[in-house]
């Protein structure tokens, strides 16, 4: 059973402030995620931001459609400079996604490290191969560019 990592990182022109409002929101998770993962937020929570402890429950469609409950937890908060979700329920073996912001000139570097594990030994390993990673890149890609739109695209420096 292998360990997979997906890094990506983004800068955003706006300020590290924004940033962290925007990204510790669970609803706003809905806004950067794919419409056809049908994404749901089902257990009511606080409109609090994330903080270690939280829980969110929500309806994701990953593979054909078909529904699936994930719970994942706020496992530590270092506001306004990162955050930690894992997974308590869902489609992984194991799934721990850091979100890490940074003050740059001009705006925000945003850095995201996933460390995840398939369920199903090598029939997971094979399903990574064929579709798995690429429908994670596609997720994060997605994301870049929903980034974009909403506070403009940039260099660095």
């Amino acid at each position: 059973m292998a360990q997979y990592v997906l890094e990506r990182q983004q800068f955003l022109p706006i300020p590290l402030a924004e940033a962290w409002k925007f990204f510790s929101t669970p609803r706003n998770l809905a806004t950067i995620t794919p419409p056809e993962m049908g994404f749901v937020i089902r257990q009511p929570f606080d409109e609090k931001d994330a903080y270690a402890g939280q829980r969110i429950t929500y309806t994701v469609k990953p593979m054909l459609g078909i529904p699936l409950t994930w719970v994942t937890l706020i496992a530590d908060v270092e506001a306004p400079y990162k955050f930690v979700d894992t997974q308590l329920k869902g489609p992984y073996k194991r799934w721990w996604h850091e979100h890490s912001f940074e003050s740059v000139p001009g705006g925000v570097m945003m850095r995201d490290r996933v460390e995840y594990e398939l369920p199903l030994g090598p029939l997971g390993d094979l399903a990574h191969g064929i579709f798995v990673k690429q429908k994670l890149q596609r997720i994060f890609d997605f994301r870049t560019r929903t980034l974009e739109r909403l506070f403009g695209a940039g260099e660095k420096g």
